[in-house]
């Protein structure tokens, strides 16, 4: 462990003295390069599996995520609440305050995720894939895959909160590394696992579950190594207090609560949209195209875009705790310009070759094709709104404002594509492009009410105090 007189490297003051646009790119594009990255592992995961398995394959893996991310993102939001006082702590130049946040949160995660997620997950699975009308081809392949994401999601978990945590104190690189380790050692053991090799036998989705459980759990014990012997700018050294801090720990609920129940609502639209598209006609290739147009290929879109919207959130806060609230101000413009001009580049692709993307990813049939590209020109439009929305959506978590994107998104997420949904059902029937237009529909209303929103105050959300 580190030495208590050396609890970790200096805060980079760049974040609140210099540039504005520099600043924000200095931590927005290690984030979007590793957010691209770390994709490639569910890009491959879906190849390897739609030419080894088939589309159904496709489909489990797609319904499953969307399940594990609804219930994992409650744990998450403790992340969010720990990047808004890690960054209002660096800002203000507390190294001591930073590293006994991130503590907590680590305390927390082990906890929750042990004693709550894995058993709960594991007794739940069949009954949460029955609740989106997964077909019995698809829930053969997508129980095991499930089970294991929830009883080993330990791993990950961690890779997400020191990743969060580093970003927050202004250092995006060492998550990038980390991030190129977990990617490359998870396809490493996709291409072992998922097709089989030598003695090992074909695990087609439950060893892409595999794959991803193991890669997350060798990173997470590298990370937690590198900040107990004090290499990185967070870290845990012999003077902590090692015992829960309560105090701390509610304030990491007070801010993230919202943030996670924002990711449960999202979440919680994209299940009962896949209970839509399960309801169709053709349900299990309606199923295999979202998977692939929506969860993969618009990823290009989200990946870039969660990264702004990370590197928002810590310019913002920070500046916002060395008493800089007008660059906090400029971080959230500077961020939606840089987003929309990726969004409209990936679009520009989503039309033009989109039986080519899905080609990469197995996608031969000609109805999945067919829906694929259907889908594919509705997201082209759709990720010029969400990139806007999520940059805003950092500027209003960095300042403190966690309650106003959870409200947002209950409308933009929920009211407003699943009441669509639920129109067109009742008046005449649903269609596909029916589902893709409420998607669509929900990503400008999602824009345009954080653009309204975003009003920072000068002092934001107070302090920890007592700590």
């Amino acid at each position: 462990m580190s030495d208590p007189s050396r609890p970790g490297k200096s805060f980079d003051r760049s974040i609140v003295e210099g540039p504005i646009p520099r600043a924000v790119w200095k931590l927005a594009w290690p984030t979007m390069l590793q957010n691209m990255i770390g994709g490639l592992q569910g890009i491959i995961d879906h190849a390897m599996v739609g030419n080894f398995v088939g589309y159904a394959g496709n489909a489990a893996i797609g319904v499953s995520l969307q399940i594990f991310i609804v219930v994992i993102v409650f744990i998450m939001s403790l992340y969010s609440g720990m990047g808004v006082l890690v960054a209002r702590f660096a800002g203000a130049g507390d190294h001591e305050k930073v590293n006994r946040t991130v503590y907590q949160a680590f305390l927390t995660s082990v906890g929750l995720s042990a004693g709550v997620l894995a058993p709960l997950g594991y007794v739940l699975s069949p009954y949460l894939l029955d609740l989106v009308h997964a077909t019995p081809e698809v829930q053969a392949q997508a129980l095991p895959y499930l089970r294991i994401m929830f009883v080993f999601s330990f791993g990950m978990l961690m890779f997400y909160m020191v990743g969060g945590a580093l970003r927050a104190v202004g250092d995006a690189q060492t998550p990038l590394r980390l991030g190129l380790v977990l990617t490359v050692l998870n396809i490493i053991l996709n291409v072992i696992l998922i097709p089989g090799l030598g003695p090992i036998p074909r695990l087609g989705t439950t060893g892409a579950a595999m794959g991803t459980a193991i890669a997350g759990g060798v990173v997470s014990l590298i990370a937690l190594h590198l900040m107990f012997a004090g290499r990185l700018v967070v870290a845990f050294h012999r003077g902590m207090n090692w015992r829960p801090d309560w105090s701390i720990i509610r304030s990491l609920f007070r801010f993230g609560l919202p943030t996670g129940f924002q990711g449960i609502a999202m979440n919680i639209a994209g299940v009962l949209l896949l209970r839509f598209i399960g309801s169709l006609a053709q349900s299990a290739e309606a199923q295999a195209a979202y998977a692939v147009g929506y969860t993969e290929l618009f990823s290009f879109i989200t990946w870039t875009s969660v990264g702004l919207m990370g590197a928002t959130a810590a310019v913002a806060g920070q500046n916002l705790g060395a008493g800089h609230p007008d660059r906090s101000i400029r971080a959230v413009h500077v961020a939606s310009r840089i987003g929309l001009g990726v969004a409209a580049a990936m679009g520009v692709l989503f039309l033009t070759i989109p039986r080519y993307l899905l080609a990469l990813f197995g996608m031969h049939d000609p109805v999945v094709v067919g829906l694929g590209v259907q889908l594919l020109s509705f997201l082209s439009v759709s990720g010029l709104f969400i990139t806007v929305a999520l940059a805003y959506t950092g500027g209003l978590q960095g300042t403190g404002d966690t309650k106003s994107p959870f409200y947002i998104s209950v409308v933009s997420q929920i009211i407003v594509p699943l009441g669509l949904c639920a129109i067109f059902d009742a008046t005449r029937g649903l269609a596909p492009a029916d589902i893709w237009l409420a998607i669509l529909l929900g990503h400008a209303t999602r824009s345009a009410l954080s653009v309204l929103r975003f009003r920072p105050s000068p002092r934001g959300a107070p302090l920890l105090t007592g700590m």
